[in-house]
């Protein structure tokens, strides 16, 4: 499989990540863009890969020293990049790779976390984002921008092998606590994650989240207590019902 790195040349976060993949002698190609990078709008269309890998600054009101990696794509408007209604493919083992290998690499005080599938840029070709979070500070921290290359080179040489239960995420807030361990874990694979706010929940969101992934899914994984109140639930369980896959809770799946 073809990678390639994106950036833009407006991210400090971006550019402390190159910086650091070149000093461990990357040999993935990397492509820079002078816009920000969620509205680096079909940038793929200039760039020869099978999988784009986005270098990215994470940014939080509450300031938690983050490490991230998501899906990308919007569940309803386009607010920051990308289309409206519209997912970009990507790949659950993929995923899974980099987020067991960025908890595997990290060595500094920084939480490591999945985010919900959401913004742009939209692109055609299957990616993820990788980030460094929450302010100017870390985005600039040489260590944290080391650990970020080291996942990308580690995961890039040494792809997923093994059977795993392929799933859509369901459920829950946008830091995706539920699903953190599961992914970690070694049965499920899990793909884009819908988040209870981008709620009510529709068919069309489920069936774009099975089409924009690459493996055939097997099944939902549902954040239960993360679906809100009892008419948001009866309204999930019923959408879900339609595609004739195992439903799961999340604490179903930790015991599995």
């Amino acid at each position: 499989m073809k990678f390639a790195i994106v950036a833009s040349k407006k991210d400090p976060a971006a550019l402390n990540i190159i910086q650091n993949l070149k000093k461990l002698d990357c040999k993935l190609p990397i492509y820079f863009t002078e816009k920000e990078i969620i509205f680096a709008e079909n940038i793929n269309e200039t760039i020869n890969a099978d999988f784009l890998i986005f270098a990215s600054k994470h940014q939080s009101q509450k300031e938690i020293k983050t490490l991230s990696v998501h899906a990308i794509g919007n569940w309803n408007k386009a607010e920051f990049g990308g289309k409206a209604q519209t997912l970009c493919s990507t790949s659950s083992l993929i995923l899974k790779n980099f987020f067991q290998t960025l908890n595997k690499t990290n060595n500094l005080d920084y939480e490591v976390s999945l985010e919900v599938t959401h913004h742009g840029p939209f692109v055609k070709t299957p990616c993820l984002f990788i980030e460094i979070g929450s302010t100017k500070k870390q985005w600039q921290d040489k260590k944290a921008g080391e650990i970020i290359a080291k996942t990308i080179i580690k995961s890039t040489k040494n792809q997923k092998k093994g059977k795993y239960k392929v799933a859509i995420g369901v459920g829950g807030p946008h830091y995706c606590s539920n699903f953190n361990q599961i992914q970690l874990e070694n049965k499920f694979a899990i793909s884009h994650i819908i988040p209870e706010y981008a709620f009510p929940l529709k068919k069309q969101m489920i069936e774009q989240a099975i089409s924009k992934t690459a493996e055939k899914i097997d099944c939902f994984l549902i954040d239960w207590k993360g679906l809100g109140n009892s008419k948001q639930r009866k309204n999930v369980l019923e959408i879900l019902k339609e595609f004739d896959l195992e439903t799961l809770k999340t604490r179903e799946a930790k015991v599995n």
